[in-house]
């Protein structure tokens, strides 16, 4: 299934510790932050039963902001290459996030997926913060149209390239949410990055232009 490859491959291109730039890996997600029950399984959603915060109208992501780790980024538009893999945004630009074209924009219902490199030759990238986060942390998402949807993160899990729960990432929701991915997880030299961080998060409210 090509959506549960491209969740696999995001941010697949590790090079900052190949080169021996830097000896340290990124912080992995703590486990107090992972669903009560890891996904895959028979538990559903812990914030599918929560009234959803009414959504906003169709507008193109412009930026991202989530002041707890200190980001503040530009995004682009990104979509599923040949192999029907979604690659991270030009590694060119370390401070750039990239959304993915056919998912939700961020604020209307479904999930809106946005990735982005955790690291580069020249140094850390833009979710090289990722696994620090913790629930009830505020991301929020600047649109084109100027508003701002703002929302809260509900987990923070890595999961291996071949075990990322498409569904849960991709996959159809009736309320809006937002997903964050980047590369993670145990590192090899001749493979990258084994795994990829994941951030689950809910639309908490909008802030109008």
């Amino acid at each position: 299934m090509a959506l549960v490859a491209a969740a696999a491959a995001v941010g697949s291109g590790a090079w900052l510790i190949h080169t021996g730039v830097r000896t340290s890996a990124p912080v992995r997600p703590s486990a107090a932050d992972a669903w009560p029950s890891t996904w895959p399984g028979a538990s559903p959603d812990p914030t599918a039963a929560a009234p959803a915060a009414v959504g906003m109208g169709f507008s193109k992501p412009a930026r991202i902001r989530i002041p707890s780790i200190g980001v503040d980024a530009p995004i682009t538009e990104v979509d599923l290459d040949g192999a029907g893999n979604l690659p991270a945004p030009s590694a060119d630009d370390r401070n750039l996030a990239g959304w993915y074209r056919q998912s939700a924009a961020p604020g209307t219902v479904g999930n809106a997926v946005v990735d982005g490199h955790v690291d580069t030759a020249a140094g850390p990238a833009v979710f090289y913060g990722l696994g620090t986060l913790h629930r009830s942390d505020v991301i929020d998402i600047l649109r084109a149209d100027r508003s701002t949807a703002e929302f809260t993160v509900d987990a923070v899990e890595v999961h291996p390239k071949n075990a990322v729960p498409g569904d849960q990432v991709y996959g159809d929701t009736d309320r809006p949410q937002l997903r964050l991915i980047t590369c993670g997880g145990p590192y090899t030299r001749g493979a990258g990055y084994q795994g990829s961080v994941v951030v689950y998060a809910h639309f908490s409210r909008a802030v109008p232009a």
